[in-house]
């Protein structure tokens, strides 16, 4: 199939498609005039590249881990993607964390403005404001 079929099949623009090339993420064999041909594995390749990429991986780290798709029997494969993901593991925990502490400073800063307005709603000068 061709570039522009695959992107309707896949629902992912001709430009990732390309891009997807380039990282060596997906290949496709090309016709006598240059165009691009895939097999009809790639949609199903376009759709893991996809869900890695929405799970927060870089295009570095999908193609240390698709050849864990590719030669599934390789141990050596097997353990370099396994050390890959656990280094993207760690690194999702270390912004989860990351995340939990800034939601909780917010929180902080939330019960002080909480505070504040209840002072400032209870104050003379504002009831003198209302009037």
């Amino acid at each position: 199939m061709r570039i522009g079929e695959l992107s309707t099949r896949t629902g992912v623009s001709p430009r990732s498609l390309r891009y997807y090339e380039e990282q060596g993420l997906l290949t496709s064999s090309r016709s006598d005039t240059g165009q691009r041909h895939y097999s009809a594995a790639a949609v199903q390749r376009v759709s893991l590249i996809r869900q890695l990429f929405d799970a927060g991986m870089s295009s570095r780290v999908i193609a240390t881990v698709l050849p864990c798709v590719d030669v599934p029997g390789d141990l050596g494969v097997a353990e370099e993607t396994f050390t890959a993901m656990m280094r993207e593991r760690d690194r999702i925990d270390a912004d989860i964390a990351h995340l939990i502490e800034t939601r909780d400073a917010l929180d902080v800063l939330i019960r002080a403005n909480s505070r504040h307005r209840a002072e400032l709603s209870t104050s003379p000068e504002s009831a003198a404001r209302l009037d």
